[in-house]
């Protein structure tokens, strides 16, 4: 279920996405970013940029041209430390005078068997990490900011990425990578966990904004519809995963070479990562356990598969 996109927008150029929300899309497009990274302006004088996007002078240079007479830029929020959303934030921090908004610093909010695992030198795969991001100001889990005419509350959702937040405007949710229309979102461990992730649409469905605008692609209109479709795609994908371990142990490249027949071999990486997280996400479930120490290139069997040989 991919939503339809519609008209590609122009790069660069500043377009109305409702609410006092404007939208600058960055040149970045690529298989793991659509079209580019969607930078977000709200308010009327002194505003406020969701996502800065990659550290790319053409797009520094199309979000100040922007600003229209008398306005600037107070603050910067980043929904998380890949640098296709925060890599610019530094330069245009420093531009500008504004300060830094995130749940914390690239490596915040992992959970214990992630920590774990990057302990043990696993290291993301799959998408480009700010391993130096730190925000001048690290936001609590549903603490409100308020600006020149405008407020946006942070709300935690970890599982893409594990600082990852999601910004209420009003009844809009600004959900960088965690809710697209476009795809479903990339989780690699140990930055990526499906455990947080399900929790974190789950979440987001209580929450019940009216509209998702992601960090990539077009609105979502109906965002519940897509949160239940989201939820319901990684479950099928765990079924699938339990299916084909009916045939004995596999490691999370066997699976997804398995599983993702129609991917081109250029994704397939990611999507040996997003087995990962799934097989390190049934384990803490008792579902299926590793042969040995888990680690990315484990064979893991289903708790209930016979031991063979």
């Amino acid at each position: 279920m991919h939503l339809d996109q519609g008209k590609a927008p122009t790069v660069g150029v500043a377009r109305h996405a409702g609410h006092g929300l404007r939208c600058v899309l960055a040149p970045n497009a690529s298989p793991m970013t659509f079209r580019g990274t969607n930078t977000y302006l709200l308010g009327t004088r002194q505003l406020a940029v969701i996502d800065p996007g990659p550290d790319d002078a053409a797009h520094l240079d199309a979000i100040l041209a922007a600003l229209l007479p008398g306005q600037s830029i107070s603050h910067i929020f980043v929904t998380h430390a890949h640098l296709d959303h925060s890599g610019l934030a530094a330069r245009l921090a420093a531009e500008t005078g504004a300060q830094v908004l995130a749940y914390g610093d690239a490596h915040a909010g992992r959970s214990a068997v992630m920590q774990t695992l990057a302990e043990r030198g696993l290291t993301g795969g799959g998408e480009a990490i700010d391993q130096g991001f730190a925000p001048d100001l690290a936001l609590g889990d549903g603490e409100t900011i308020r600006g020149d005419g405008w407020q946006i509350t942070a709300h935690w959702t970890p599982g893409h990425f594990s600082n990852h937040m999601c910004y209420a405007c009003g009844d809009t949710m600004l959900t960088g990578d965690v809710v697209m229309g476009w795809a479903s979102s990339v989780v690699s461990p140990p930055e990526g966990d499906v455990t947080q992730y399900m929790a974190s649409c789950a979440r987001l469905r209580g929450l019940g904004a009216a509209r998702h605008l992601p960090g990539h692609g077009a609105p979502i209109e109906d965002p519940d519809a897509r949160l239940v479709w989201l939820m319901a795609h990684r479950r099928a994908r765990e079924a699938e995963i339990m299916s084909a371990l009916e045939d004995g142990p596999a490691s999370a490249a066997t699976l997804a070479a398995f599983i993702y027949t129609d991917t081109p071999a250029g994704l397939i990486p990611a999507a040996t990562r997003n087995v990962l997280a799934h097989l390190i996400d049934l384990t803490q479930k008792s579902r299926v356990r590793p042969e040995g120490e888990l680690h990315p290139e484990a064979r893991f069997r289903a708790v209930s598969a016979p031991v063979r040989g």
